[in-house]
């Protein structure tokens, strides 16, 4: 048996912990906050209650995967129901698309609102996206990655790289298959999923609308936050210890291996492997200084980190008739808000993209009300000198989300019962993420994912896992990290 000690109780530590419980180790998580799941946080105000951090499970036989592999099903635990349509997409000249749940019904959905020859162009679209999703899913998402030799060693037929195309940008893509520039406008949108420039991004991306469409989104009924809870009682009832507050301020090396971690007070848990799912930047930069971790210092240095968001929780009074789970509000001009974001003097959007999570949950308002979740892309805090605890930025810049809701068909400001703002200086607070970044690293370039950080350190014994590391963000990736990790460290 070997002592492990998993640094943040994130999904992907929660992950990891269980797993690894399961396997027969003793496992210690230690988390700095006073509850668990990282950026899947929850927030209450008089009545309502809102998840701060992701809104919709995709790829759920991940996380049903995961129960049964510790020991119980999902279904025991959660209720995970189905959404549908899966998104409201409003434009500009005040098209309305809704996309359906069912991938056979989106070609009529599209022919009806959009260009004629708009749903055949979708399933060529997404038949070149199903043919990516098989490149990619076993040598690259579902493997440890250390570089890009590590990708051509696993691939395994020669016309995989023509199908990734790593050349190409998400957005050369829409160009090539999408002729309705509404519906190249609804692809770029995933790239913001990585917190990346559709134009940068690779055409590699095309895998995030394929697998929304094949698996379903889905939503934990009473918030997504359970998910988290669902995670600590199951690392626990496998044997885990998850101790809140408890703050790590170093990992301490021995030997030339991970040995341990110090706690703020001095306290020092040993430990035969440590498991750090720390956003990466903090931990190389702050857990472990010192040449050990030089090399991964200058990696991260290569690459830019991701978007952060601006997010405006809002309780209302009444309910909204026929109001989706999402609602996407797209400005008029989309490459403004990218140049905003991603060009040489990172600013607030003036006129953002907003999106719109208004799940229809009792656990989420009072009787009669709803609560909503409103999310703009944002630079990180710091980022081009925009600081968001500067005096009257962050509250003046909710009141123009407020008024951007109205203009755009939403207007909802004379129902807000309770209003809450987290910026992106919020979130870099909340979780030590790097200026707020959202998914660690952006995939801006085509060298990107081969340049974030590895599940395996420079540092024999010290694993990282999470949104920061390999394979990415998001609630999938996140699950598969664990299971890397997971099978790195191999049963007790």
């Amino acid at each position: 048996m070997s002592r492990v000690v998993v640094i943040g109780a994130g999904v992907g530590g929660l992950a990891a912990a269980a797993r690894l419980a399961a396997l027969g180790h003793r496992v210690t998580v230690c988390e700095q906050a006073g509850t668990v799941g990282g950026k899947l946080a929850r927030v209450r105000r008089d009545g309502y209650g809102w998840d701060a951090g992701p809104s919709i499970l995709t790829m759920p036989h991940l996380v049903e995967e995961l129960f049964t592999d510790t020991g119980a099903p999902l279904a025991d635990v959660l209720d995970v129901v189905p959404i549908d349509p899966t998104a409201r997409y409003r434009f500009a000249d005040g098209t309305l698309l809704d996309v359906p749940r069912d991938p056979a019904a989106i070609p009529a959905a599209l022919d009806a609102v959009l260009a004629p020859g708009s749903g055949d162009d979708w399933r060529r679209f997404s038949a070149h996206a199903a043919a990516v999703w098989a490149a990619v899913r076993g040598p690259f998402l579902e493997s440890p990655l250390g570089g890009p030799a590590d990708l051509a060693r696993l691939a395994v037929r020669a016309r995989d790289l023509a199908t990734i195309a790593p050349w190409r940008t998400l957005r050369d893509l829409g160009h090539r298959y999408l002729r309705d520039p509404r519906l190249r406008m609804v692809l770029d949108r995933y790239a913001t999923y990585a917190g990346s420039d559709p134009r940068r991004a690779p055409a590699a991306l095309a895998t995030v609308p394929h697998v929304e469409q094949t698996w379903g989104t889905w939503y934990v009924r009473g918030g997504m936050h359970r998910l988290g809870e669902a995670l600590r009682d199951r690392a626990c009832e496998r044997g885990a210890v998850v101790r809140l507050h408890s703050d790590v301020t170093a990992i301490e090396v021995a030997g030339g291996r991970a040995a341990g971690v110090r706690l703020a007070g001095g306290e020092r848990l040993p430990a035969d492997v440590v498991v750090a799912n720390a956003d990466a930047a903090h931990v190389y930069h702050r857990l472990l200084p010192g040449p050990a971790a030089a090399g991964a210092r200058r990696r991260l240095a290569a690459v830019t980190p991701s978007l952060s968001g601006f997010v405006l929780l809002l309780g209302l009074r009444g309910r909204t008739p026929g109001l989706p789970h999402h609602t996407v509000l797209f400005p008029a001009d989309y490459d403004a808000e990218f140049d905003a974001l991603f060009g040489p003097r990172p600013q607030p959007v003036p006129d953002p993209t907003l999106y719109v999570s208004a799940p229809d949950d009792p656990a989420a308002a009072p009787p009669g009300d709803e609560a909503w979740f409103v999310l703009a892309n944002a630079p990180r805090q710091g980022q081009g000198g925009v600081d968001w605890r500067a005096p009257g930025l962050a509250e003046g810049y909710a009141d123009r989300l407020v008024d951007l809701l109205a203009a755009r068909g939403l207007d909802v400001r004379d129902r807000i019962a309770a209003r809450v703002v987290r910026s992106p200086a919020d979130l870099a607070d909340a979780t030590r993420a790097e200026g707020g970044a959202i998914y660690g690293t952006s995939s801006n370039g085509r060298r990107a994912a081969f340049l974030r950080p590895a599940n395996r350190s420079p540092v024999p014994g010290l694993l990282l896992v999470g949104g920061s590391s390999h394979p990415g963000g998001g609630l999938p990736l996140v699950t598969l990290s664990a299971r890397i990790v997971a099978a790195m460290v191999g049963p007790a």
